[in-house]
């Protein structure tokens, strides 16, 4: 209850409000309370945008019911206080004063009778019809000689409910005065107003007569008050939360809805439609969101039948295509060896057909490899191997290709060797392929080969001092068909599926396959694979940029960051036509047929 009074008086501070149970252990068993309903919020709320809604209503609500309840409890606590002083003033005054009047104009001359006339009075005090209830203590000033009338007080009060600054100002001055105090009744702490001035009686001694006040009925008022807001706060926050979760299911509901539609259709379930109902804004997104729904649908089936025509039309050719591209090849080997009995010009053309054979024999092997993948149907062959091993055999035969082209192959690896549990066949397939790729873009100048490992990983890395990428060529350099110039006649390299198969190899190994590339510097392929299955790789050990580690393989303890995910290759599945196609499939990148890194 807030405390104040008017002007002309002091009305001290009163604590109505006692708790007798301990802060630290209130604080706990509150902690205690709220923590398993808190934790439950907390999913709910980061899982479902309708119980953040409501609950984000119901907090602000609540912090607004709060600060409009405290402002209201305190101005009602001014007015009730006010009220009653101002009804206390004028009681005490007038019956003060009445009070003086009487005794100082006394004309007794015994104890008896002085006696009798203070307790005729102090009872018309008492019970004077004042709507407050009130008592009164009678005690004199100083001294207890030649008193007539010995100290008093109604009901329950003592002398040493007065406060010592109220007594001494009521002895010095004269005039009425006021403090608050705190009434203590059956172990109850209630507030309090005494209100005192100074008497004479006979024969001539000064008295403090103070008469005092309960408030425990204003305090009660303004309990049931509040009482009756916090209740009427709750009520209102119900219906608040209520309206909160209607509003917010009507509008969030069709959003969920639209969401679990969309996973269902983006799992395949394509004749999965929103239920829609009404006229409203939430019946036209429903509307518009299964329209769209039905056209996706038509142009997935449509690509789809195109697809299966496409996977059709493959499957036939490349089935049609083996048997006379074999019956080709060998006239052609045929023809070729015999070229040297021929015109110049005939022995020209013999060659030109030989290698152009060979290179379509070459793409469809490539094509048919690529459909392994897209149709899933690729399979890993692990066993432990030693990576210098592979990357001997590779150097071995890439060594004519190099010599061909001036350049020469430099191994850097450890000599204690590099063993991981990989399948050799398609791992030595992916460094044959960036090896030959690095030697036809290396301009004759050396090609460095790295291996290294780490307890988790093994890498590879394939430098080259050539004609150098763009940033943008080592984005797409993975891509099937894709050419850094369109321009350029493809008049080396093979089928342009390399390094596209090589980077399928490496996402069965769970792999890295990586480029950086500069222009006029040379570029850099990265391999990196797990060295068991059950591994998985957070860093590389080698560095993909050249200047990144002197020499990491001297170390062999740097490990160098990934560039971030490789990006799927989009390509349309192809179709076996039979079972035995793997049988004649040769490796893209044999020596003479390397896939061109820049032009893929």
């Amino acid at each position: 209850m807030s405390n104040h009074a008017p002007a002309g008086g002091e009305l001290l501070p009163v604590d109505v409000r006692v708790n007798d149970l301990p802060q630290v252990s209130r604080f706990y068993r509150i902690k205690h309370w709220i923590q398993r309903p808190i934790n439950l919020l907390r999913n709910r709320w980061q899982r479902h945008l309708m119980y953040r809604t409501v609950i984000s209503t119901l907090l602000f609500t609540s912090l607004a019911l709060l600060a409009a309840g405290a402002f209201l409890s305190n101005q009602i606590a001014s007015t009730l206080f006010q009220e009653r002083f101002n009804q206390i003033e004028k009681e005490s005054e007038r019956g003060l004063t009445q009070a003086r009047s009487i005794l100082e104009s006394a004309s007794t001359t015994d104890r008896a009778s002085t006696q009798a006339l203070v307790n005729s009075t102090l009872a018309t005090l008492e019970g004077d019809g004042a709507t407050v209830i009130r008592d009164f203590v009678l005690m004199p000033i100083a001294g207890d000689e030649n008193l007539y009338v010995g100290p008093m007080a109604s009901g329950s009060l003592t002398p040493r409910i007065i406060p010592a600054d109220l007594a001494e100002r009521v002895a010095a001055e004269q005039g009425i005065f006021w403090r608050s105090i705190q009434l203590s009744a059956d172990g109850d702490k209630n507030p309090g107003l005494i209100i005192g001035t100074k008497v004479l009686i006979p024969p001539g001694r000064e008295y403090g007569l103070y008469l005092v006040y309960d408030l425990s009925s204003v305090q009660e008022t303004l309990a049931f008050i509040n009482r009756a807001m916090t209740f009427t706060g709750m009520v209102l926050l119900l219906v608040v939360g209520f309206v909160a979760w209607s509003v917010a299911r009507t509008v969030v509901r069709p959003v969920a809805d639209a969401a679990y539609v969309s996973e269902r259709i983006a799992a395949g379930d394509l004749d999965r439609r929103m239920k829609v109902s009404g006229r409203d804004e939430v019946a036209r997104l429903g509307t518009a969101f299964n329209h769209m729904a039905a056209s996706l649908q038509e142009q997935i089936t449509a690509l789809n039948n195109l697809s299966a025509m496409q996977q059709r039309f493959v499957s036939d050719v490349s089935h049609e295509l083996r048997t006379p591209l074999t019956t080709v090849r060998m006239a052609a080997e045929l023809i070729h060896d015999a070229r040297e009995n021929f015109d110049p010009l005939t022995a020209r053309s013999a060659e030109l057909m030989y290698n152009q054979i060979e290179r379509f024999q070459n793409l469809l092997n490539d094509l048919l490899e690529v459909s392994r993948f897209d149709a899933g149907v690729a399979a890993l062959d692990r066993e432990s191997t030693d990576l210098n091993v592979i990357v001997g055999k590779v150097i071995v035969t890439a060594t004519p290709v190099a010599d061909d082209y001036g350049s020469i192959i430099r191994l850097n690896a450890p000599t204690e060797g590099c063993v991981a549990e990989i399948d050799p066949r398609r791992v030595e397939r992916v460094i044959r392929n960036l090896v030959l790729n690095a030697v036809e873009h290396g301009e004759a100048k050396p090609i460095d080969v790295t291996v290294a490992g780490d307890e988790s990983a093994v890498a590879v890395t394939v430098r080259d001092y050539g004609i150098g990428m763009s940033e943008e060529s080592c984005k797409h350099v993975f891509d099937r068909f894709w050419r850094a110039d369109p321009a350029r006649a493809r008049t080396t390299g093979g089928s342009g599926l390399g390094l596209s198969i090589a980077m399928e190899d490496t996402r069965l190994h769970e792999g890295r396959l990586e480029a950086w590339g500069k222009i006029g510097e040379g570029s850099v392929f990265r391999l990196t694979l797990p060295r068991t299955a059950a591994d998985t790789i957070d860093s590389s050990p080698l560095p993909l940029e050249p200047t990144a580690a002197a020499n990491p393989v001297a170390s062999g303890t740097d490990s160098f960051p990934l560039t971030g995910e490789v990006p799927k290759i989009g390509f349309t599945p192809l179709v076996l036509a039979d079972e035995d196609a793997d049988d004649d499939v040769t490796d893209p990148g044999a020596p003479g047929t390397a896939a061109s890194a820049q032009e893929n």
